[in-house]
C-alpha cells in the first residue's frame, strides 16, 4: 500500500491547466473599460473644478458687504446677502451697457454681411486674380491691433471724426472685414456646389440676384459663426475703445475699468461689474453656442 502511494506521489501531475475563458476576457475588459472612464471623468471633474474657482469666488464677493471681504474670507459665503453692490455697479455701468449693444450689433451684422459677399465673390465667382485678393485681405488679420493705434488715431484726428461709438462702430467692421471674409471663402468653397451657381446662371440671375436668392439662405451656419465672433470681439474690446472714446461715450469696458480702477477700488461692486459685463456674451453662445462648432466645421471639409 505505502509503495503505491509512494509510486503515486512521485508520478507527474498530467491534469491540463485551467485556462481563462472568454467570460473571464470580457470581465477583465469591463474592470478596466469602467475604471479608465472613472479616471477620465476624475480628471474632468477636477478641470472643472480649476475653472470654476475663479467664477465662485466672482460670484460670492459680490453678495458681500465691505466689512466680509478680504483674503482670508474670500471662500466663505457671504454672512449677510446683499445686492448693494450690485446696483452701484448698475448704476455705474447701465448707460455704458446699453451703449455697447449699439456697438456689437451693427459690428456683427454688418461686417457678417461684408465677408459673405466677399467670400461668395472669391469663392464660386470668376474673378480675375481671386486669389491676389483674398491674400490683399488676409493680411489685416496679421497686422497686431497694438502696432495701428497711434496711427489709427492720428487719422481719426485728420478726418474730424469725433470719438465715440460710431467711430468704434466703423473701425471694428473694417478690422472684422478679413476674418469674416476667410470663414465665408472657406464655407463657400466647400459647401456650396458649382452646379447650384451655375443653374440660377442658366436662368438668368446674375451677381446679386445669384448671392441674395441662391447663397444667401444657405449662409445660416456661416452667419452664426461670424456674428458670434463679432460680437464678442466688439463687446469685450478695451483696445480700440481706450483710444477712440472715454467714459463719457464709450463702451462698457471703459466704465467697466474706471468702476475698478479707483484708488480706493469697491471689490464687490468691481466683480458684479465684471459679471454685469460678460452676460450678454455669456447668453449669445448659451443660445447660439450648439449651432457655432457646426458652422465653424462646415467649412473644413469638402464634401
Amino acid at each position: 500500500m505505502s509503495t503505491e502511494l509512494t509510486a503515486a506521489a512521485s508520478r507527474p501531475d498530467t491534469t491540463p491547466a485551467t485556462r481563462p475563458t472568454r467570460r473571464d476576457h470580457r470581465s477583465a475588459a469591463r474592470v478596466g473599460a469602467a475604471a479608465a472612464r472613472t479616471l477620465r471623468y476624475a480628471v474632468l471633474v477636477g478641470f472643472v473644478v480649476v475653472v470654476l474657482m475663479p467664477m465662485y469666488v466672482l460670484v460670492v464677493t459680490s453678495f458681500k458687504s465691505g466689512s466680509e471681504i478680504g483674503v482670508t474670507g474670500q471662500w466663505n459665503l457671504p454672512e449677510h446677502w446683499t445686492l448693494a453692490s450690485w446696483t452701484k455697479a448698475w448704476d455705474r455701468l447701465g448707460e455704458s451697457f446699453f451703449r455697447t449693444f449699439s456697438l456689437a450689433i451693427p459690428v456683427a451684422v454688418v461686417s457678417s454681411f461684408i465677408g459673405a459677399a466677399n467670400g461668395f465673390v472669391l469663392s464660386r465667382w470668376r474673378l480675375p486674380a481671386a486669389d491676389v485678393f483674398f491674400t490683399l485681405i488676409l493680411f489685416g488679420m496679421f497686422i497686431p491691433y497694438q502696432a495701428v493705434m497711434i496711427p489709427l488715431g492720428e487719422v481719426v484726428s485728420w478726418l474730424g471724426v469725433p470719438k465715440g461709438i460710431w467711430t468704434l462702430i466703423l473701425v471694428h467692421i473694417i478690422y472684422g472685414i478679413p476674418i469674416c471674409t476667410l470663414i465665408f471663402r472657406n464655407y463657400y468653397a466647400t459647401t456650396v456646389p458649382l452646379e447650384l451657381i451655375e443653374a440660377s446662371s442658366i436662368d438668368g440671375a446674375g451677381l446679386v440676384r445669384t448671392f441674395r436668392s441662391v447663397i444667401l439662405p444657405l449662409s445660416i451656419p456661416g452667419f452664426v459663426v461670424t456674428i458670434i465672433w463679432q460680437f464678442t470681439s466688439a463687446w469685450n474690446d478695451y483696445l480700440f475703445a481706450i483710444f477712440l472714446s472715454n467714459t463719457r461715450n464709450g463702451p462698457i469696458t471703459i466704465a467697466l475699468n474706471a468702476l475698478a480702477g479707483a484708488q480706493s477700488p469697491d471689490y464687490a461692486a468691481s466683480m458684479a461689474g465684471a459679471l454685469i459685463t460678460s452676460l450678454p456674451t455669456l447668453v449669445v453662445y448659451i443660445l447660439l453656442g450648439r449651432w457655432f462648432i457646426g458652422g465653424l466645421m462646415a467649412g473644413s471639409v469638402k464634401g
